[in-house]
């Protein structure tokens, strides 16, 4: 399993945008339960937590394509520090104001700011590996090394805020994503060596959007109610963790959620793959709503973190298989963008997730409103299987898309 992973940091310039592109990102799983925990223990309403979460995620799913055809315009690194810059100093003014306890309205708008200027970070490592690696079968690897990270990021960036946030103070968890966001992703715009160049020329010829592409549009939508499961579950598990006499343990129990994507992401990398990739895709998914039936059934802090584990074992796979299906679905002068729109369908999914997640802990009680996670997920699967004749690239042969009870084309 190790080797295929060991191979790809042979390639020059790799170590270091890879861990720059690691810290830049670590932020994506502070800020929302940052927030969460730092109005909570201000307003006392879970509902108000819930809704400046969200508008953070919605400022971001926004700005993310913008950002995202910027760097495909002009290149990673004129693009990136400006940003950064921005997105620091509307940070420092939100948690300002905070302190100031200023009305709810201006938290909104410094949120608003914050998230619009954070960089889809993930998506221009990515671009980077294809830059690297396109055509080649360890861009898969590769995939599934940025998922594996990413999930590395969702098991501590949460433990490391709640931590924080109930021992130091509401505001350390934020303070240290400020640190990690500017300064990993100012370190990344810097390693040029590796920066994809900008391909103006074919821009030319190809002005339209990569959400106009019917299989970029779905797995937008399917990503989007991926979103709502994680954006409603973060903000369930904190109430959940408190109503079961220990907030402190919100952290753990989200690390539990990715960490059973880490595992499975782990050994999805460092497989040969024969099945087709939409097929893969399709399956993945159909595990992870599956997978998140039992926190409907479980009770007290353990089991549900236990439960959550479960819960994100298909996480992994079915992303890793997502941006691969992007990268075949989308021209290359297009990718940052075209991988940008996963950020935001996400991003909006989050949104949504942490709202209702909000509004449904304080109508009916954490246990009750992971219902809404649930369906979340069904909803995925439902739009993936309608439409997954969009999903077929040119090495996707005419075939059924649906599970073959057999097991036929394991790998």
């Amino acid at each position: 399993m190790v080797g295929p992973y060991r191979d790809l940091f042979r390639t020059p310039g790799v170590k270091g945008f890879v861990i720059t592109g690691f810290l830049g990102r670590m932020p994506m799983s502070m800020h929302g339960i940052g927030v969460v925990l730092l109005i909570s223990a201000v307003t006392g309403s879970y509902a108000t937590a819930g809704a400046l979460s969200g508008a953070v995620a919605i400022a971001f799913a926004l700005a993310a394509p913008l950002s995202g055809r910027l760097v495909d315009m002009f290149g990673q690194s004129r693009v990136l520090i400006p940003l950064a810059l921005l997105h620091g100093a509307a940070l420092v003014a939100f948690m300002l104001l905070v302190h100031a306890e200023a009305p709810t309205w201006t938290l909104f708008a410094a949120g608003v700011v914050a998230g619009a200027a954070a960089p889809s970070l993930g998506s221009m490592v990515r671009a980077r590996w294809t830059h690297l690696l396109g055509g080649s079968g360890r861009l898969h690897t590769a995939f599934s090394f940025e998922s594996v990270a990413d999930e590395v990021i969702f098991v501590s960036g949460p433990t490391i805020v709640t931590g924080l946030a109930t021992l130091v103070s509401p505001y350390a968890g934020l303070v240290l994503a400020l640190v990690l966001g500017v300064g990993g992703t100012i370190a990344f715009a810097l390693q040029r060596r590796t920066e994809p160049p900008v391909r103006r020329g074919e821009g030319v010829r190809h002005r339209g959007s990569p959400i106009l592409i019917p299989g970029v549009a779905l797995l937008a939508a399917v990503f989007l109610a991926m979103g709502s499961v994680f954006g409603s579950a973060d903000v369930i598990t904190v109430a959940y963790a408190e109503a079961n006499g220990a907030k402190g343990a919100a952290g753990p129990m989200l690390a539990a959620f990715a960490g059973g994507s880490l595992v499975s992401g782990l050994w999805f990398g460092g497989r040969a793959w024969r099945i087709p990739l939409r097929t893969r895709y399709l399956r993945a998914l159909l595990v992870f709503a599956v997978g998140l039936a039992p926190i409907l059934l479980v009770r007290g802090n353990l089991a549900m973190a236990i439960a959550l584990f479960g819960a994100g074992l298909a996480i992994s796979p079915t992303i890793i298989t997502g941006y691969a299906l992007i990268e075949r679905l989308v021209p290359s002068h297009l990718l940052t963008e075209g991988m940008a729109w996963i950020s935001t369908a996400l991003g909006f999914g989050v949104a949504i997730g942490s709202w209702a997640g909000g509004r449904l802990t304080d109508l009916y009680g954490p246990g009750n409103a992971y219902l809404y996670s649930f369906l979340s997920g069904l909803v995925a699967v439902a739009i993936a299987y309608a439409g997954s004749a969009l999903l077929r690239t040119p090495d996707d042969p005419a075939r059924s898309v649906l599970p073959t009870p057999t097991g036929e084309g394991r790998s």
